[in-house]
């Protein structure tokens, strides 16, 4: 395959231009050309308002080595061209060892879908055990929460079949690097089951959530299609271990709801970041495992046109949708400050999962369209931060985050303007100007308000967060600010508390990602092993792989 990188387009432009461009480059003709594919897309804005597409191709044409060869005699483009082997994602071959009873997967978030499905592909038959309901059930459940505040425990934004990414943007990039192409495998799985195929090579790609809970739906019914089990309502209540005294433990069978013993030797640990009791029961069971560093922080919204403007320099920039941002800084008490999963157009939705504990996230629909942009503003917490040693203080000091910001709201999300919380954490005098601007907020002259999935109220939120994270989430917010004109505007809203950036747990495992307990595998980002939905669906295909290299298919 032949690439060219650093293709330059005007935006408004067809396939069918970048296409003419490509074989301009080239100087070959349409009809040479024996296979042609986008790799990369991303975007240009370094002159706004003139906005352009940056592109990465790959193409297979007649007598390759010849044109190859001539193209790199042109100075000009000499550095754009380069000869690449396509990358072919092989699913391994079947092992020697035989099953004696399906796979067992705990969790139909990202991890534990992906690994069921590929499992299923090649004829295993796996049963996936997830505590909530149905993707369609579920999301009845969260707007009921989400109009009258009545949560379900085992069916909510946190817990369900797709996960906790099935309720935010449905972002698929990923830093995880993809020389073994399980990063495209995924995202073509996505684009089989209803996903646009622009996410194969957009920069930035995302589905929306009412598009990923399709997509979700789809590759559940082709599971159950290929031989597998998909059961909801299912909570995994106990680990059923050897007692041998001689040599490791090994998983021979799980507990569900509590009652039903169900037989596996081997178990896959996709459980989320949020099954908190999941956690308890595996520390009990003796199940290695430590605290990890993570972030915690408050929503902010923005108006989306001014974050348009910022960076396309158009408040209203047409094909290109709305815009998105990334940003990072570090505060001078050595603490990391940073934007997460930043949804353009998008909601403030309750994301509670437990009673009496109120935690947030951000969510985007497919369109975009919304009035607000929002993202997490995060700050990082180490162990140091959480007041003790034992392997599940991060999940304590979650939650006590979470129940200030509960009782704040009376169960409704506090909001609080950036102004006032600045004034509060500085405990410093504002400027002249400043404080005009905060009066006229105050008496009701902003027109920015909270766009949100459930009732909101407004609050001191700075009681939320540490005093340490308040001041390096102020000084983020300052830094930010210089990057983006108005990010600190003083009628910035804040939304609290942002607690399941990731999770606050590491399941241990080794290379043949196996606990210390044979047969058991932790997989995907509640067993601290990845970090968004995509990076969560590689890590349940790795784990798919690794049985399958083990154990031959059941028959």
């Amino acid at each position: 395959m032949i690439r060219i990188n650093q293709v330059k387009m005007k935006s408004g432009h067809s396939r069918e231009q970048l296409l003419e461009k490509v074989l301009g480059i080239l100087s070959v003709n349409e009809t040479d050309i024996l296979e042609f594919e986008i790799v990369r897309q991303s975007i240009d804005a370094r002159k706004k308002p003139d906005i352009y597409y940056i592109y990465t191709v790959e193409l297979s044409v007649k007598q390759e080595e010849k044109i190859y060869r001539a193209v790199l005699r042109k100075k000009c483009i000499k550095e754009q061209i380069s000869r690449e082997e396509k990358i072919k994602y092989s699913f391994p071959s079947s092992g020697n060892k035989v099953q004696k009873h399906p796979t067992v997967i705990v969790g139909a978030g990202p991890a534990g879908l992906f690994c069921a499905y590929f499992l299923a592909l090649h004829g295993y038959r796996p049963i996936l055990l997830e505590r909530g309901k149905s993707v369609e059930e579920r999301t009845r459940d969260v707007e009921e929460f989400w109009r009258t505040g009545k949560l379900n425990p085992a069916s909510n934004v946190q817990f369900g079949e797709g996960g906790a990414g099935t309720f935010s943007d449905g972002k698929l990039n990923t830093l995880v690097k993809d020389k073994d192409g399980r990063n495209r495998a995924v995202l073509k799985v996505f684009v089989k089951f209803g996903a646009k195929e622009s996410i194969l090579y957009d920069a930035k790609p995302h589905i929306g959530t009412d598009v990923l809970c399709k997509v979700v739906r789809n590759m559940r019914e082709e599971i159950i299609r290929l031989g597998g089990q998909v059961r909801f309502q299912s909570q995994v209540t106990d680990i059923l271990l050897t007692e041998d005294k001689v040599g490791p433990r090994k998983v021979t069978g799980v507990v569900v709801n509590g009652v039903e013993k169900l037989c596996c030797e081997q178990l896959v640990l996709a459980i989320g970041h949020s099954a908190r009791d999941t956690f308890s029961m595996l520390y009990d069971k003796q199940i290695p495992m430590e605290a990890k560093s993570f972030a915690v922080g408050l929503r902010v919204e923005h108006p989306q046109r001014m974050i348009n403007l910022s960076q396309y320099g158009d408040e209203n920039p047409k094909e290109l949708g709305a815009a998105s941002y990334k940003l990072t800084a570090k505060a001078s008490n050595g603490r990391g400050v940073y934007s997460f999963c930043m949804c353009p157009g998008g909601y403030v939705v309750n994301a509670s999962s437990e009673e009496g504990r109120l935690a947030v996230n951000g969510m985007s629909y497919s369109g975009r369209d919304g009035d607000n942009a929002n993202s997490a503003i995060i700050v990082s917490v180490t162990p140091e931060d959480f007041g003790s040693d034992h392997p599940l203080a991060g999940i304590a000091f979650q939650r006590s985050l979470e129940e200030k910001a509960y009782k704040l709201g009376d169960g409704k999300i506090p909001v609080q303007r950036y102004g006032e919380f600045k004034d509060k954490v500085s405990c410093s005098d504002i400027s002249e100007n400043d404080m005009k601007e905060e009066c006229e907020i105050r008496d009701g002259g902003s027109k920015l308000m909270p766009c949100t999935k459930g009732e909101y109220v407004w609050a001191d939120v700075s009681q939320i967060l540490p005093n340490a994270c308040n001041e390096a989430f102020v000084e983020g917010m300052e830094s930010f600010g210089r990057q983006i004109k108005g990010f600190n505007r003083q009628d910035a809203i804040l939304l609290g508390v942002e607690s399941r950036t990731s999770s606050p747990v590491r399941i241990h495992r080794d290379v043949s990602l196996q606990s210390q307990v044979m047969g058991l595998y932790p997989c995907g980002e509640g067993a601290g092993y990845a970090g968004g939905i995509t990076s969560a669906a590689m890590d349940g295909v790795r784990v798919a792989e690794m049985i399958a290299t083990e154990f031959n298919r059941l028959t």
